[in-house]
Parts: structure tokens; C-alpha cells; sequence
């Protein structure tokens, strides 16, 4: 029962880091807005404080998230943040999205699975071997 609470507390720490990581997306929307807006403006000061307030949240967010994650799984996962880019990207600015931009992205997100695989396989490999000596 208890590696299943385990499971359970770790995919809700990985959607906290994604959702994090979409936040932090967001400062680049906000970084464009800000060029987009004439310099010393109220819009400039605007979006630009929005980007170091995005910054702010995602610095605390991320170190709680690395309280309860390898640092090395965390920093794997942040690969994800060149997929909300594209996505908002498309969305808000009506930007056009190429194919080598998908596949970028793809490679990125395999490198992640590559990552995270022998990983999961090592746990389940210490689970077993620790099953076996009780």
C-alpha cells in the first residue's frame, strides 16, 4: 500500500512541476509583450514586472518541487517548457508552428522518457531485491 501512496504523491509532484513549468512559459510571453511596448511605457512596466513577478513564483515553486524530486528528474523535465512555448506561441501571437519546431520538441520530450526509464527500472529493480530479503 505504501509504494502506491508513494506513486500517487509522485505524479502529483510531477503535474506541479509541469504546471510550474508552464507558468514559467509565460515569461517568455511576457518578455515579447514587453519588446512589443514602447519603451518607459505603462505597458512595458507592465509586462515586464508580470515576467520578474512569473520569475518570482516559479523560483519558490521550483525549490519546493527539487524537496521532493531528484534534481536531476526535475531538470529533465523542463525540456517540456519548449512545448507550451510553441503552444502559446501559436496561440497569442499567431505564430506559425513548422514541423522542425514539432520536431524538436518530440526529440526533447523522447530524451525525457530516455531519462526517466532507467530510472524507473532501477526502483522497481530495489523494490523487488528488498521484497525478496523480507
Amino acid at each position: 500500500m505504501k509504494g502506491i501512496i508513494m506513486k500517487k504523491s509522485n505524479c502529483k509532484v510531477l503535474a506541479l512541476l509541469h504546471l510550474l513549468f508552464m507558468l514559467f512559459s509565460l515569461t517568455g510571453v511576457c518578455s515579447k509583450l514587453a519588446g512589443k511596448s514602447d519603451f518607459l511605457s505603462p505597458g512595458f512596466f507592465f509586462w515586464y514586472g508580470a515576467m520578474i513577478v512569473i520569475m518570482g513564483i516559479y523560483a519558490v515553486g521550483w525549490q519546493q518541487i527539487i524537496k521532493h524530486l531528484p534534481l536531476s528528474t526535475a531538470f529533465a523535465n523542463k525540456a517540456v517548457t519548449l512545448i507550451w512555448s510553441l503552444i502559446f506561441g501559436a496561440i497569442i501571437f499567431r505564430e506559425h508552428i513548422k514541423w522542425t519546431q514539432i520536431a524538436g520538441c518530440m526529440l526533447a520530450v523522447i530524451g525525457v522518457i530516455l531519462y526517466v526509464l532507467p530510472q524507473r527500472n532501477e526502483k522497481q529493480e530495489e523494490k523487488e531485491v528488498t521484497e525478496n530479503d523480507n
